[in-house]
């Protein structure tokens, strides 16, 4: 069996979602279901791991956000967590200084965790789902490291990126059908009388 392991950026999926409203209701995704999509009978599916940081910053966005990442653990995806960092920025257009806030480490978490699991030999290929083309040299890093293991790549619906895929051994399009077929239930069941509910901005 060829053993695959997925490697999602959180953000780059989330903001490809967002840019669409149509797509808003794809947020509540159930990745374990998702990653199924891209495998085929000679697969054996081994770890899905998922980079995201909190916005801290807003509390509805986080409270949203935390409720996900509870139903993903229900899923056995496992969260890597990164951070964001306030940074100043300078507005050519009104000449003034402000602050906002950037993520930062999925990069640097993806390429970690792409070493680590090849190195300790846990997987024969490697999907990652982005449109990121940071990720570019830890992939190619990873290629004449490990020769012999595969780097694939999905991008997340409505994106290009053409740079990405040149450099992996294979790419695959992520496509609504995917989506619809890999919701989460609209309430999920943690026993002891609790449960998790989709989020109504998400529907």
């Amino acid at each position: 069996m060829n053993r695959v392991s997925f490697f999602i950026d959180g953000f780059n999926l989330y903001h490809a979602l967002d840019a669409t409203p149509s797509y808003h209701q794809y947020k509540w995704l159930d990745f374990s279901k998702l990653v199924k999509c891209y495998l085929t009978k000679k697969d054996e599916l081994t770890d899905i791991f998922y980079f995201t940081a909190y916005i801290t910053w807003d509390p509805h966005k986080l409270n949203r956000h935390k409720l996900f990442v509870q139903a993903l653990r229900t899923r056995k995806v496992q969260i890597i967590f990164g951070k964001f960092k306030r940074r100043d920025k300078f507005c050519t257009l009104c000449q003034k200084t402000y602050s906002t806030f950037e993520e930062k480490q999925t990069d640097v978490n993806i390429a970690i965790s792409l070493f680590k699991n090849a190195m300790e030999n846990k997987f024969d290929t490697a999907i990652i789902v982005s449109g990121d083309s940071d990720l570019i040299p830890s992939i190619e890093a990873i290629k004449s490291t490990f020769p012999a293991k595969q780097i694939g790549v999905v991008i997340p619906i409505g994106r290009k990126s053409e740079s990405l895929k040149n450099v992996c051994d294979f790419h695959m399009k992520m496509k609504e059908k995917h989506l619809t077929t890999s919701l989460l239930p609209d309430e999920i069941d943690l026993g002891s009388g609790v449960k998790l509910a989709r989020p109504a901005t998400w529907r």
